[in-house]
């Protein structure tokens, strides 16, 4: 294969903050790698594997549908906390690998079917509605996170699981603070929780099936526990995921008024929009891989037992995949983004985010043709970007 991209070089540590005053782009100096060296071996302490930054679109996509580059956690060095990690619950998709990924994913995207898909694009609408409903009554200014971003996709997290329409509030506010709290303690309780609460309904739906995903498992080999970590998977993928992007999304539409108004304007454009907000924001923006046999990759030799770090914010910026990919356009066609991953972990609730989202962003606008900040734009708290980014808080009035 020929060296197209890769030179010996000292190992290099660029910081994976975004830039200052410039919310919704990548780092600079990940941006500047991509460039330069799309593979770059990463500076780590004596006697670490040997890690590898990724930032080309095709090198990331590459490694995202082959094999050898391995999703179980334990295969994977984390270069920023310095440990290798731990395995993944049972249950945890993302930390597995066929066989036994394949296993469990077959039976679920066979639940995400056209007749549920349909019933859920109904209850989004009716939810949006009834939160738009809140948000008109209470007035402004509000703060769009925990009064819309929020509570649509934990509804409809719910409605896909079967909670229990009086356990909802509770069960969203320990998830909200299970995948999202600044206290690390706090959150680790909120979790443990949850998955609990998780488990006992799986094995309540054994017992007592309604119409619902969690019901349909339940009637699977999955064993119990395999069950309630498949719930507790579903809800970590689905809540915040689109909660970030609902927020975030929105930020961004506020940023570009003349994107915001030629979606309101045309809500023909909604499809195409989500997929370029997908692309322009890629919240979850970095992800790893452990290197199971030698491979050359763009030119760099890597070893077994080494860890690739995949940028995906960088990888959906690449000028050789997306012309003038700094810029959000809501008429470009984004297909092929990276934002739901590639290969056999492809997001498998992308379908169910794009309805929440296509549902939820063009109710928004029509709802409040004056949306705008309540606050100057730099004071909009953000989230650190790994490995989810969004905003804390989005004050806004109309």
């Amino acid at each position: 294969m020929t060296n197209t991209y890769y030179r010996e070089h000292e190992p290099v540590m660029p910081s994976f903050d975004r830039p200052a005053g410039r919310p919704f782009d990548p780092s600079p100096e990940l941006i500047a790698l991509r460039g330069e060296r799309p593979v770059a071996r990463l500076a780590v302490p004596e006697g670490a594997p040997g890690v590898w930054l990724v930032t080309g679109y095709d090198l990331v996509r590459k490694v995202l549908a082959d094999p050898r580059f391995s999703s179980r956690y334990e295969t994977q060095y984390h270069p920023l906390v310095h440990t290798h990690m731990p395995p993944a619950p049972v249950g945890d998709l993302t930390g597995m690998d066929p066989p036994a990924h394949t296993r469990i994913r077959k039976l679920l995207t066979g639940k995400f079917t056209v007749r549920r898909m349909n019933q859920l694009t109904e209850r989004a609408t009716e939810i949006t509605r009834d939160r738009l409903d809140e948000m008109e009554k209470a007035g402004p200014p509000a703060d769009l996170v925990p009064v819309f971003a929020q509570p649509v996709p934990a509804q409809m997290i719910c409605e896909l699981l079967g909670v229990p329409y009086g356990e909802r509030d509770a069960f969203t506010e320990a998830a909200h603070l299970a995948s999202g709290g600044d206290d690390f303690e706090a959150s680790a309780a909120a979790f443990a929780r949850v998955s609990e609460y998780l488990r006992d309904l799986a094995l309540a739906k054994r017992a007592d099936p309604t119409d619902d995903l969690l019901s349909d498992l339940a009637g699977s080999d999955l064993t119990d526990d395999e069950l309630g970590g498949v719930a507790a998977f579903l809800l970590g993928a689905g809540l915040e995921t689109t909660a970030n992007m609902l927020g975030l999304g929105t930020f961004a539409l506020l940023r570009n008024p003349a994107q915001l108004a030629a979606l309101r304007e045309d809500p023909g454009l909604v499809n195409g929009a989500v997929e370029e907000l997908l692309r322009y924001l890629s919240i979850a923006n970095t992800g790893l891989r452990g290197v199971l046999e030698d491979v050359e990759l763009g030119g760099a030799p890597l070893k077994a037992g080494d860890t690739v770090v995949i940028s995906l914010d960088v990888a959906n910026r690449d000028p050789a995949k997306f012309p003038g990919p700094d810029a959000l356009d809501l008429r470009r066609s984004a297909t092929g983004h990276l934002a739901f991953g590639h290969g056999v972990h492809q997001c498998l609730g992308q379908q169910l985010a794009r309805v929440e989202m296509r549902v939820a962003f063009p109710a928004l606008l029509a709802r409040f043709p004056g949306l705008r900040l309540a606050v100057p734009p730099e004071e909009v708290p953000l989230r650190n970007p790994i490995p989810l980014y969004g905003v804390r808080s989005l004050p806004v009035t109309w």
